[in-house]
């Protein structure tokens, strides 16, 4: 073994934060996408946009991307199968003949009022082996964060 190599520091992946955040988003996005596979016929990508529409109407496609943080190409996907199945209209904006703007149809908002009480009550079966304190302060935790990672942006970028 080289000297270099001896002197980088081993990264034990199953401590490594960004790897157990990785771990837990997948494990209960999983857990989610069978449940809206099954009962409503819905992927992770078409939930986020329905559920982005449901609050936010009248959106573009790349503003829906930002809001749920999903590459445009995943969005430009959901989108067109949500509106092939009719849960979203796209139509031109009044303002800006070139750029399209997205509500949910009443089958979209059907779906969307159904999903909701499944989805609150998985976050609270999750969230049950917290305390409310700890609930309070894991909130915090996520929002600080995403803000933190919001600023060091890309890893190249970061000041490590």
């Amino acid at each position: 073994m080289s000297e270099t190599a001896s002197a980088v520091p081993a990264l034990e992946l199953e401590h490594f934060l960004p790897y157990r955040l990785s771990v837990l988003s997948n494990t209960v996005s999983t857990a989610l996408a069978g449940a809206y596979a099954r009962r409503f016929g819905l992927s992770i990508p078409q939930w986020r946009v329905i559920a982005v529409l449901a609050r936010a109407p009248g959106l573009s496609a790349a503003t829906v991307a930002e809001r749920t943080a999903m590459d445009k190409v995943a969005v430009s996907r959901a989108l067109a199968d949500l509106v092939r199945s009719g849960r979203v209209r796209r139509a031109l904006a009044r303002s800006d003949r070139r750029r399209s703007v997205l509500t949910l149809t009443a089958r979209g908002r059907n779906v969307y009022t159904r999903i909701v009480p499944y989805a609150l009550e998985y976050e609270r079966q999750l969230l049950s082996e917290l305390a409310p304190s700890e609930q309070s302060l894991f909130n915090i935790v996520l929002t600080r964060l995403q803000r933190r990672a919001g600023l060091l942006g890309p890893v190249g970028a970061a000041r490590v």
